[in-house]
């Protein structure tokens, strides 16, 4: 991949690249402590490591819980980068969009929903995980339905599991774990929306900004973020990667 100029000097000068990820885009061995990057992580993680590795420095993962808690380790300096949606571009500044991914609805078994309109309806109960950026967009279409926020993902799988919502909204690559952990359950073929992921990075840091963001467009020019995508299609159904920024989203 050709190289970038005008690297700032305090990113490679630090020894590391801090990586914010939340749940659930990473997991932790609890035997071996190592972190394993799910969706937007897994290519996140991959990504930074070539970059660290053309800077000769390390990639360290932040472990955050939520979102917000990774956006608040950008403003505050605790970490450099977060791959997150540009909702909260009011925050922190955004790349160009490195890839995209859909959004969808998980049902259990028995289930007779299979739209949008069947399940926005009154008196529907559906299970979302609060500040995630499928929830925000989700948010904007349902007029009817209750959304039932919970912290993390697995609180609001629990719900559904436990027949406490109709359904469970969250990007599609994710609800296929949790599908697995629930037979009969299934996924709507319709996705409810997309979601192009940008780099976030703190805002008023014009230098590290430019470099980063002449990195992606590299990193899709030259294949690298379209092959981590086909090395692990398996576990990252309907990703791509990002049309250009100005492109209407499928």
């Amino acid at each position: 991949m050709p190289q970038s100029d005008s690297t700032p000097a305090d990113l490679a000068a630090a020894g590391s690249i801090r990586l914010a990820l939340f749940l659930p885009q990473f997991s932790v061995d609890p035997a071996s402590g190592e972190v394993k990057g799910h969706g937007t992580g897994l290519i996140a993680i991959e990504l930074m490591r070539a970059l660290s590795e053309r800077l000769g420095i390390a990639t360290q993962v932040v472990q955050c819980a939520t979102p917000s808690i990774a956006v608040e380790r950008l403003k505050t300096g605790a970490s450099d980068f977060a791959g997150i949606e540009p909702s909260r571009e009011a925050v922190v500044d955004f790349t160009p969009p490195v890839f995209e991914f859909d959004y969808a609805f998980l049902v259990p078994p028995g289930s007779q929903l299979n739209s949008l309109a069947d399940i926005d309806r009154p008196g529907a109960r559906i299970a979302i995980v609060g500040n995630h950026a499928s929830s925000l967009a989700l948010a904007r279409l349902v007029k009817h339905a209750e959304l039932v926020k919970s912290e993390i993902p697995d609180e609001a799988f629990a719900r559904l599991r436990d027949g406490k919502v109709d359904v469970f909204a969250l990007p599609r690559d994710v609800l296929i774990g949790y599908a697995a952990k629930l037979p009969g359950a299934r996924l709507l073929d319709q996705p409810f929306g997309f979601n192009r992921v940008g780099i976030a990075i703190k805002q008023d840091q014009p230098q590290r900004f430019a470099f980063l963001s002449t990195f992606v467009e590299e990193a899709k020019a030259s294949g690298l973020i379209a092959g981590i995508i086909e090395r692990n299609r398996a576990t990252l159904p309907g990703f791509r990667v990002a049309a250009p920024a100005d492109a209407s989203v499928r």
